[in-house]
């Protein structure tokens, strides 16, 4: 009895186990993004698929930008998330 229900327990705990992909549609691109004007031309073929990288830019509102991309199975971008940083005046 006491083995069933250990592999019961281990079955559960193996079936929570997953492997983190980004299926999510991603955020549409603004000026300074490096999809704004489509996929760039040149492809990262030294980065494995599901890696993620960050970009920092100023937009055209001049707010401090970051978005994060991940690259996906074909090489293409997709912007997993975007974060506004705050402004800054003086070095505070």
């Amino acid at each position: 009895m006491k083995p069933a229900v250990i592999g019961l327990i281990g079955t559960l705990i193996l079936a929570g186990c997953t492997t983190v992909t980004y299926d999510g549609p991603g955020l549409e691109p603004i000026p300074g993004s490096i999809t704004y004007n489509g996929q760039p031309r040149s492809k990262l073929t030294k980065s494995p698929p599901g890696s993620s990288f960050p970009h920092d830019f100023i937009d055209q509102y001049g707010q401090q930008v970051e978005e994060t991309y991940v690259i996906q199975a074909d090489r293409s971008l997709i912007i997993a998330h975007r974060r506004y940083k705050p402004i800054r005046f003086f070095g505070d």
